[in-house]
């Protein structure tokens, strides 16, 4: 393996994560991968996501081969291996050894605008939907294994500060912040997934980070997401406690 540095980026879906993933695709050091195990997932599962039949055919199914992948040979040879995962795709049969060989990170967001934004786009969120038991799961194996708390950064603090969150995420993986990961070209990328049609739509008009909106609140939310929120909330806390805190 070589001495690249692999970053592995875990969120859930609705934050920002693939506008993070454009920032590290605008440096000329790095490569990336985008949420490598969305195609195996669907097979192990059957979720009836939009364009599945799409997404599994266009990608590895195999979850082993993945997670060979991912800390194989880096793409173009590149110094920076970035690395988009959503949590949620990682269930119990899918391989977590390689996980030791990458620099783990998590983007996290609050709740209430994760469920308010996925609602949005699908009709309702439940909390599997939205993964964050699964990451407080793998934030917790990583502590331990650690010793320490990986990496957490809060999609507001991103959003206020682009220039110095993204900075302390840099210092914390080990490599030096590059001006570029703050504005990129509009469209479509070779290397965004296939699904991308159907929910890539505002980064593809994007050429930076947006400014913050005003926060959702609690009492905005339908009875129904409410309750999403609210048992998502703790998991939230226990990793936002750990956040690099750049702003507030």
């Amino acid at each position: 393996m070589s001495a690249a540095v692999r970053i592995a980026m875990w969120s859930g879906p609705r934050n920002i994560s693939t506008a993070m993933m454009r920032a590290f695709e605008n440096r000329a050091d790095a490569a990336v991968v985008d949420e490598p195990f969305y195609a195996a997932w669907l097979k192990a599962t059957g979720e009836p996501h939009p364009m599945a039949a799409a997404v599994i055919a266009a990608g590895e199914t195999d979850p082993v081969r993945v997670a060979a992948a991912l800390i194989g040979p880096v793409p173009g040879g590149r110094s920076v291996f970035y690395q988009k995962h959503m949590t949620h795709h990682m269930i119990a049969c899918f391989p977590r050894g390689w996980t030791e060989h990458v620099t783990n990170a998590f983007l996290i967001r609050a709740p209430e605008e994760v469920v308010a934004s996925y609602s949005d786009r699908r009709g309702q969120a439940t909390l599997a939907d939205i993964g964050v038991e699964e990451q407080a799961e793998i934030f917790d194996r990583v502590a331990d294994r650690l010793g320490a708390a990986p990496p957490v950064i809060d999609v507001r603090d991103v959003l206020a500060d682009p220039a110095a969150a993204l900075s302390a995420l840099c210092a914390a993986c080990g490599i030096d912040f590059d001006p570029a990961m703050l504005a990129w070209p509009p469209g479509r990328r070779t290397t965004d997934g296939v699904w991308a049609a159907h929910w890539y739509a505002s980064v593809e008009r994007s050429t930076g980070f947006s400014r913050p909106r005003p926060p959702v609140a609690f009492a905005s939310l339908s009875d129904e997401q409410k309750r999403v929120a609210a048992a998502a909330r703790p998991f939230y806390e226990r990793l936002a406690a750990h956040r690099l805190g750049m702003v507030g």
